[in-house]
């Protein structure tokens, strides 16, 4: 039994044979293109030391471009998950709603907004800015991508929230039914919380996302975040182009993977808690689930 799954039967010898051959080829492969990439570039010399050189003899482009960008880049994520969070969960909430009139305008509403590319959600909102605010030029590509992030990632946290919550047993609501909760009171208290797990990982994606979208807002509406470093640096440094995006690149990696293992932390200690909290009662201890001096076989514990 230690050999097989229970998704798929375990490889027998000949499966195993042509799995190592495919690994060959497929490494061989891999080298190969790698070393095709890398010859194309020495040949147009972009492996140049003087094109790499500046990321590591220059703090200049650390703190003038690349960590300010970073900042930006982060400030725009942080900012618009904070507030499409909690927007996307009341959507989420309404679309559960058992209320025709508040289920079918929210529906539409994150039907609507997930229908839009997130890029025509920046621009029409820097112009919204532009016309109808005082909002200074300054800011204003940072506001207009916010505002777009915001509106399109809500939707997709409302999907996310709504097909969490949907994952519990229906005994989860009955059991809320059965103490006398209200419908709000069950959702708040006993559907949500639990779901938050299984939501988890969908939700540290979508802040993938998110992060890797600010940099729509640098290739069309200025926006100084990190991609957009890319041209500044171009032009102060010389043509190392292709050395530039591959920081920046790794950049992006690392970040992301940053975020994606404290996901995993954070998913590890939320299912700890929660095997925590279960309390074993004793065999001859009384179960005061209806009221004191009352057992489960509704006898009276009272003298």
């Amino acid at each position: 039994m230690s050999g097989t799954s229970v998704l798929y039967d375990a490889p027998g010898p000949r499966a195993k044979r042509r799995n190592i051959v495919y690994t060959v080829v497929f490494t061989v492969a891999f080298v190969l293109v790698a070393w095709w990439v890398l010859a194309a570039m020495a040949e147009k010399d972009q492996l140049a030391s003087e094109k790499w050189s500046p990321f590591v003899t220059d703090p200049a482009v650390w703190t003038t471009y690349l960590l300010p960008g970073l900042g930006e880049t982060l400030k725009a994520a942080a900012l618009s998950i904070l507030i499409a969070l909690p927007f996307g969960a009341l959507l989420g909430v309404g679309r559960l709603s058992d209320h025709a009139w508040v289920r079918i305008p929210v529906g539409a509403v994150v039907e609507f907004l997930r229908s839009i590319p997130v890029l025509i959600m920046m621009v029409f909102a820097s112009a919204l800015y532009v016309t109808f605010s005082s909002v200074s030029s300054d800011i204003r590509p940072l506001y207009a991508v916010i505002t777009g992030l915001v509106l399109y990632n809500s939707s997709v946290i409302a999907e996310i929230v709504r097909a969490g919550v949907l994952t519990l047993p229906r005994g989860q609501t009955d059991a809320a039914k059965a103490i006398g909760m209200r419908k709000g009171q069950t959702m708040a208290y006993v559907l949500l919380p639990q779901s938050v797990t299984a939501m988890l990982p969908a939700l540290v994606s979508q802040l993938v996302v998110v992060v890797k979208d600010t940099a729509l807002g640098g290739a069309m509406l200025g926006f100084s975040e990190l991609l957009a470093q890319n041209r500044a640096i171009t032009a102060n440094y010389g043509a190392n182009t292709i050395a530039t995006l591959v920081v920046i690149a790794l950049l992006y990696i690392a970040l992301n993977a940053a975020l994606t293992a404290f996901a995993s932390w954070l998913e590890r200690r939320l299912r700890r808690g929660k095997k925590s909290t279960g309390e074993v009662l004793g065999a001859g201890e009384p179960h005061l689930a209806y009221g004191p001096g009352h057992t489960m076989d509704g006898g009276n514990n009272s003298a």
